[in-house]
């Protein structure tokens, strides 16, 4: 197919996304207006856990998946007849949740004669911030901050993506989860540390903020979260062969466990704005826009720090909506009408693949 074989005006993208444990479905036009979204959430399947268990997402996937794709077709007033191409997320993520998503729009697509179009997830989170909203102007500098990746880009396009940068071990969303953790807090910790923190002086603790070096643009989030475990339990003291902690977090005040929720979000966020503003010195032609996505840009610490970078560098910042900052088909199908345009399709061939593209 070649580009402008498609009237964009006039198309619709069914969008699907399983690549971890939200099951969700949307319907998104040629303008990037969202027609549907609909997520089934599998927060409670987890919980007793404390995270999510890959096999138990896989079967609430299976279960899931064609009641969330009728629903999103019937929110968005449409039928299958009137979709123009299915998209779905087919990387990176949990092997056995992919599957399902990957499985279900093959067999739309070649039921209905459709293009199949392959959509790596990461990358998908850039476009969030442009959903309902006005086209960006590029180059931008593109941030994704979640569960399983931190990474910086930069776009010349939302398909011309260059990785400047990512995590070499922690993701910043896996660092609040385990964090959170350590404080006891409720699954899923993430928001319940962030509005911990927000009750507590961010300045009692000086954790670190990793550099790596003069020049990385990587980040490392392991350090900090042992200085915020020391921090909790105390520095383990050896007792004849063995090392133990010398407390635990219910030594700890409500407030000690606010100050060290605050302490810990100062760090974990003046990380990223710290690789930005490296990341934007490196580049030789200035950024327009900084796109932003990924479920830690629910953070309202990040959000507010990402409001002053952009504005003192005099960027666009297109922070998406807090219903697209989770993981959600609507950026799937958002992508997907770029590649459709673009004559980027995949035929029936197309695999799940665990790790995303650079």
């Amino acid at each position: 197919m070649r580009s402008g074989a498609y009237n964009r005006s006039d198309m619709l993208i069914l969008g699907i996304e399983s690549s971890c444990d939200e099951t969700a479905a949307a319907v998104v036009d040629g303008e990037l207006n969202v027609r549907s979204n609909v997520i089934a959430s599998q927060e409670d399947l987890h919980a007793e856990y404390g995270g999510v268990v890959p096999e138990i997402a896989s079967r609430a996937h299976v279960e899931r998946i064609l009641p969330v794709i009728r629903s999103a077709l019937r929110d968005a007033n449409s039928a299958l007849a009137d979709i123009d191409a299915i998209a779905v997320g087919s990387r990176p993520g949990l092997i056995g949740s992919l599957v399902v998503g990957v499985a279900a729009a093959k067999a739309l697509a070649w039921a209905l004669g459709k293009p199949l179009i392959g959509v790596d997830h990461v990358h998908a989170h850039l476009i969030a911030g442009a959903l309902d909203a006005p086209k960006p102007n590029f180059p931008a500098l593109g941030l994704v901050v979640s569960g399983g990746h931190t990474s910086i880009y930069h776009c010349d396009s939302f398909l011309s993506l260059t990785r400047l940068g990512a995590t070499i071990d922690d993701a910043v969303g896996e660092a609040y989860d385990k964090v959170a953790a350590m404080l006891a807090l409720p699954y899923p910790g993430g928001p319940r540390l962030d509005a911990l923190a927000q009750q507590g002086d961010d300045r009692v603790h000086d954790f670190p903020i990793s550099r790596l070096g003069a020049d990385s643009l990587d980040f490392s989030y392991s350090g900090l979260k042992t200085a915020v475990l020391y921090a909790v339990r105390g520095v383990p003291q050896r007792k004849g062969a063995a090392a133990a902690f010398t407390r635990s977090h219910e030594d700890l005040t409500e407030n000690e466990k606010a100050d060290i929720a605050a302490s810990f979000q100062r760090a974990a966020i003046g990380a990223v704005i710290f690789k930005l503003k490296r990341a934007l010195a490196s580049l030789p032609e200035p950024p327009r826009t900084l796109l932003v996505g990924g479920g830690v840009s629910a953070n309202s610490r990040l959000r507010d720090q990402l409001t002053n970078f952009a504005r003192d560098n005099t960027l666009d910042l297109r922070l998406p909506e807090i219903e697209y900052c989770l993981d959600n088909a609507a950026m799937i199908a958002a992508i997907g009408v770029h590649k459709l345009c673009a004559g980027q399709i995949d035929d029936l061939h197309l695999h799940a693949v665990p790790t995303t593209a650079h």
